[in-house]
């Protein structure tokens, strides 16, 4: 009896999990574009790609191990950057990136949106720009800042492109979610 216990927790625990973790595909790699600049070839094997959750837009996770490296790749990953596309500004955690790194994600929209007249490479309107939906069909960056491999004092942060800092942001309480 209490075997069988064991057994539907099991099962009901395994079932739960894998949905969540069916809401992206991960790779353990960068999948990023071949067109991409070849600069960033050799941070293919220290990134991730994670594709989903709903619209399989794709988000590719780089992490950096030095801040020389972080240094050297910054330019090339503005290159990748959508016109007129924000930085967010974050805190590790970080989803894509894991735990403890430093690094940047730069979110993309689905393979093939690109060429879509119905998406096209622009901010949905309607939305605030701090607002991730309104970049959607953009390639923006979030940078996850650690003061050490990432320096906001150290890098050049563009011209012309929306800063949202969410580094210092307070997460809601039950009590303020309640609240207007």
């Amino acid at each position: 009896m209490c075997n069988t216990r064991v057994s539907i927790v099991v099962l009901a625990f395994l079932a739960l999990s894998s949905t969540a973790f069916a809401l992206y595909s991960v790779s353990e790699t960068g999948d990023w574009p071949k067109e991409w600049p070849s600069e960033l070839e050799p941070l293919r094997k220290q990134s991730r790609t994670l594709v989903g959750p709903t619209l399989e837009a794709q988000h590719f996770a780089m992490r950096f191990k030095t801040r020389e490296e972080f240094e050297a790749a910054w330019p090339f990953i503005l290159k990748v950057k959508s016109e007129g596309a924000p930085i967010f500004l974050v805190q590790s955690p970080n989803f894509f990136l894991g735990k403890d790194h430093a690094g940047v994600v730069v979110h993309c929209p689905p393979k093939g949106q690109w060429d879509n007249p119905k998406t096209p490479e622009a901010p949905i309107e309607g939305y605030p720009a701090e607002s991730r939906s309104r970049w959607q069909w953009t390639n923006y960056i979030e940078l996850v800042v650690d003061g050490q491999i990432i320096d906001l004092n150290r890098i050049q942060l563009p011209a012309n492109t929306p800063i949202v800092d969410e580094r210092f942001k307070a997460e809601k309480t039950n009590e303020d979610a309640k609240s207007p």
